[in-house]
């Protein structure tokens, strides 16, 4: 990384030419023409108003496990979200207030609450990134969305230039992996919110694989430390908790999100599903992918990239792969499920400067 002689009062040093990839979880994509990391929410405001009056483009990087960058990389200036810090406060209802700061490590926020023995955030255990990403991505696994806990966030309005602090959860349409921060630029999420039941026992076990993993029954819980245990044991086993030495976590999770259809679109009644409000069923993706010919270890081209040995939603970088191999892998699963099923898949991650 290359760092300009020139640093700006506000904003700090100036990283010019600076490698994206490294800073992903696949570590694809090209440099950006500028990096400014943001040691705290004051800095990532002033390097976003700085960017904002020149004029170039802006792209927030948080922990970089839910994005795709372009092999050209990116032209404008990256600012990368590096501040942590939490607090917890007990509430007169017996509930606690989480707040995080954005730039905080999500599985290190989870670990610390369970270790306080609060439940509420386990089964969102072993996910990479940052905490401030969670609810623009609705972050959610095992049964449980980040939705459910979120109380509000402090953000940075571009269109209006303003620090707005406890904007509801109500307000960030919350739905399947998505919100209204989303796919834009127009807010920066600067700190967040949760509120946790104050105890130490888990969420009910909504998700059918944990609570067989568990040996209880759906609707139960346990304790939360047994529950992030058990969630962070099915994640190993598909390749979903990072290790740089295991090309099968060289990933940004899961691919493409579960589709959603009405009930008429379902291909095959026996096939696993679970109900998405009136009308509606929620289709799993790694089962359409199988049974439309694509099996774990999938390689695309020239075996740089691959669909993971233990999880065929995960798209690898097996380490000598770029992101057009990436691409072409996605495209040619995404293909093989419309041809098969007639059922588009719609990728999760962020892509920046490309596209399927």
């Amino acid at each position: 990384m290359q760092t300009s002689p020139a640093q700006d009062e506000q904003t700090g040093p100036v990283h010019v030419g600076a490698p994206l990839a490294p800073l992903t979880t696949l570590r694809l994509g090209g440099p950006a023409a500028r990096l400014i990391e943001a040691p705290d929410a004051g800095t990532a405001v002033d390097a976003v108003r700085a960017t904002d009056e020149s004029g170039e483009p802006l792209l927030l990087l948080g922990g970089g496990s839910n994005v795709v960058v372009a092999d050209e990389g990116f032209t404008g200036t990256v600012v990368r979200m590096t501040g942590g810090g939490t607090a917890l406060e007990r509430r007169p209802d017996g509930s606690v207030l989480l707040t995080a700061e954005a730039g905080e490590d999500w599985d290190a926020v989870v670990a610390a609450t369970v270790a306080e023995g609060l439940g509420g955030l386990e089964c969102l255990s072993g996910i990479p990134g940052l905490t401030g990403a969670t609810p623009v991505q609705n972050v959610g696994a095992y049964g449980v969305e980040v939705s459910a806990l979120l109380v509000d966030v402090d953000l940075y309005d571009r269109r209006t230039g303003a620090v707005r602090t406890h904007v509801p959860a109500a307000e960030l349409g919350l739905g399947y992996r998505t919100s209204v921060l989303k796919n834009t630029d127009a807010a920066v999420v600067l700190r967040v919110r949760f509120a946790l039941p104050g105890g130490g026992a888990s969420m009910p076990i909504a998700y059918a694989e944990l609570a067989r993993t568990l040996g209880v029954d759906p609707g139960s819980t346990v304790p939360a430390e047994v529950a992030r245990e058990a969630v962070l044991e099915l994640r190993r086993g598909k390749g979903m908790v990072l290790d740089a030495a295991d090309h099968d976590t060289w990933s940004a999770g899961s691919f493409f999100t579960n589709p959603i259809v009405d009930d008429a679109a379902v291909p095959d009644p026996a096939m696993p599903r679970w109900p998405a409000g009136e009308g509606r069923t929620k289709l799993p993706a790694a089962w359409l992918i199988q049974q439309a010919g694509f099996a774990p270890g999938h390689e695309g081209p020239g075996g740089r990239v691959g669909l993971s040995t233990r999880h065929v939603l995960a798209l690898t970088n097996r380490g000598a792969g770029s992101t057009g191999d990436l691409l072409a892998l996605a495209r040619e699963v995404r293909t093989g499920v419309l041809d098969r099923f007639g059922i588009a898949l719609h990728p999760e991650p962020v892509l920046v400067g490309c596209a399927l």
